[in-house]
């Protein structure tokens, strides 16, 4: 088992104005996600989120973190949430085994000493991909199915920008600190997600695209702020995070699908400053 951790550092809106596209891809993108058998993190200066991808086969996984956080385990002072974008898989809470379908997720309280992660089958391994903020109050810790939740369908054919949002960690659904986690479905013959695009300043976000139409298929991650556009091509189950001033939008070539994880300031979902279309550049 490999376990990795990249640490990703804050940046100003002038720091990635001269940026290379080396050197974009570096500061923001998570090029590898899920690897079989190992688990691959990021840690983002920007409200330290940690973000990335546990993919067990024939062992059980645990993300085991302390020294780093400088506490005496994981989930001391933070809350998780993740969400399983592969085959059946199983996670054990402090004891507690839930079966861990496709799209199933699961909210993790602060205090959480245990979270075990485990595949049924090694040869088509669950993969979860995992989200982490900072915490101060122990909620209770949640199973959720995309099944019960009524999604949000934004968007319209015209506009090449019909979808649904799927509100796993929001207070729909639970109770939480910050983190807030969700999946959002293209629908055929769409390919734009976000736009007219926004930022909202009181919290950051990041993005892991996967469910790609087919192998070809190409997902642009739109970075920066309204009037400094720079952009981030993505191959299936990439990741990229966005500072709360920059924008967060995407097309592909071809219908797509995302996990969102978002921390910061506060928890409502359309706390966002809207950008006129007109000051894109």
């Amino acid at each position: 088992m490999t376990f990795k951790m990249h640490t990703q550092y804050a940046h100003s809106p002038k720091d990635i104005e001269h940026y290379s596209t080396a050197e974009l891809r570096e500061e923001f993108l998570m090029e590898k996600v899920f690897v079989p058998g190992d688990i691959l993190l990021t840690y983002t200066m920007n409200d330290r989120l940690i973000y990335g991808g546990v993919t067990p086969t024939t062992e059980p996984l645990e993300i085991v973190l302390s020294e780093e956080l400088g506490v005496e385990f994981f989930l001391e002072r933070r809350e998780l949430g993740f969400i399983n974008i592969g085959g059946a898989g199983v996670v054990t809470v402090d004891g507690k085994k839930s079966d861990m379908k496709k799209q199933d997720g699961y909210y993790v309280g602060m205090g959480t000493k245990e979270v075990i992660f485990e595949s049924v089958d090694p040869e088509n391994p669950a993969k979860f991909y995992v989200a982490s903020a900072p915490a101060h109050k122990t909620f209770p810790s949640k199973k959720i199915s995309i099944e019960d939740i009524t999604p949000l369908t934004p968007g319209d054919q015209a506009h090449m920008n019909k979808r649904q949002i799927f509100q796993y960690i929001h207070p729909n659904q639970v109770e939480v600190n910050q983190l807030q986690m969700g999946y959002t479905v293209l629908a055929p013959g769409s390919s734009w997600n976000t736009m007219p695009a926004h930022t909202h300043m009181r919290r950051m976000e990041a993005y892991m695209y996967f469910d790609f139409e087919d192998k070809d298929t190409r997902a642009v991650h739109f970075i920066g702020t309204p009037d400094e556009t720079k952009h981030i091509f993505l191959e299936p189950e990439q990741a990229v995070s966005n500072p709360s001033w920059s924008i967060h939008s995407g097309v592909a070539t071809g219908s797509y699908t995302f996990i969102w994880a978002m921390c910061g300031e506060n928890i409502t979902y359309d706390d966002m400053d809207i950008v006129d279309m007109h000051d894109l550049k």
